[in-house]
């Protein structure tokens, strides 16, 4: 079997490689740090999120992804072929067939960049599927039955919503809101209340640590060091959970409404289903304390989060691509 195949999960801040029989090989931030001079690209993944907020004139690092789809054709190819290389190894007989995971809302043109970028960045063949439907499949859901399953995958762009049966969409709706607007959120918050300016790592690992959904009994508390926007000085506070809760009580109302959307577009028999089999939560926000609690409470469906949250979309892709001949309704455009 000299044909490898890689599953990718290009997420806004997150990339994920899957191997078939060896499972997540890779997971590394999708940052990418470039050179202003010469466009050269000096780091990629890990190496260059160390440089976030840290980098010199001369040197500028960025996600090339934002809200899930590409906003930097180059620096992407380019960060796709450094996992591709780091996964085979740069010196390989064989070109490697992709199956990359994407918003269920992406255009037709984001698509093509998508399946570009990777053929450019030494793939035999690109496959593209959707976020939700790899989700459900990485959460063991049986997608091709005759039952309704209904996913929520909140990532760092995006927050995709589907309600799957018989291996398709029967409705769904993505928002551009996940993890990085909660981060944005947090730093303006702390911002406004504390007059204290933090980076965006910050305000991930305010979020990571101590955020929460609901309002809990036993606060969690943080200390937090920035800048005094009065003094100009560094100084440090304590946090709590309250805190993070307050301040990304928007960008949870728009998940919560566009689950409700998506609930209202859903044939009765399959809302039926719904009721007894639940909502499964999936990707890394839906790790964010008690947002199946919330969920559960605004809709009045129960709501789990699935096992292996983070990879779910990373084993997705890699098992419909080990199985292609039984996902194909469910793989998009192919080249």
């Amino acid at each position: 079997m000299f044909i490898k195949r890689i599953g990718i999960d290009l997420g806004t801040t997150y990339t994920l490689v899957y191997l078939p029989r060896r499972g997540i090989v890779i997971n590394e931030p999708s940052v990418v740090a470039v050179s202003v001079e010469d466009n050269k690209i000096l780091a990629v993944g890990n190496e260059a999120k160390d440089m976030l907020g840290r980098t010199p004139d001369t040197i500028v690092a960025a996600r090339p992804l934002k809200d899930g789809v590409i906003a930097d054709y180059r620096t992407t190819e380019a960060m796709i072929r450094y996992f591709i290389n780091k996964t085979l190894g740069s010196i390989r007989l064989f070109r490697p067939e992709v199956m990359v995971a994407v918003p269920a809302g992406i255009s037709s043109t984001e698509r093509r960049a998508v399946i570009e970028a990777t053929i450019a960045a030494g793939a035999k063949a690109a496959y593209i599927i959707k976020e939700p439907v790899a989700a459900a499949i990485g959460a063991d859901i049986p997608i091709g039955s005759a039952t309704g399953h209904m996913i929520i995958d909140i990532g760092g762009g995006t927050a995709e919503m589907a309600v799957i049966s018989l291996g398709g969409i029967v409705a769904s709706t993505s928002v551009r809101v996940g993890g990085n607007k909660f981060d944005e959120a947090i730093l303006e918050h702390v911002r406004k209340k504390y007059n204290l300016a933090i980076g965006e790592r910050t305000a991930e690992e305010i979020k990571i640590n101590i955020g929460s959904a609901l309002y809990v009994e036993d606060k969690l508390y943080m200390e937090i060091r920035g800048r005094d926007i009065v003094t100009g000085l560094p100084r440090s506070i304590t946090v709590s959970s309250d805190d993070v809760t307050e301040a990304i009580q928007n960008e949870l109302e728009a998940i919560i409404a566009a689950a409700k959307r998506v609930l209202h577009k859903t044939p009765p028999e399959l809302a039926a289903d719904l009721m007894v089999k639940g909502l499964i939560l999936s990707c890394g926000s839906s790790l964010l304390r008690n947002i199946d609690q919330l969920v559960a409470r605004a809709t009045g469906v129960p709501a789990y989060v699935a096992d292996d949250a983070l990879l779910c979309v990373a084993k997705g892709t890699g098992i419909a691509l080990d199985n292609l001949d039984s996902y194909k309704r469910s793989i998009l455009a192919t080249k």
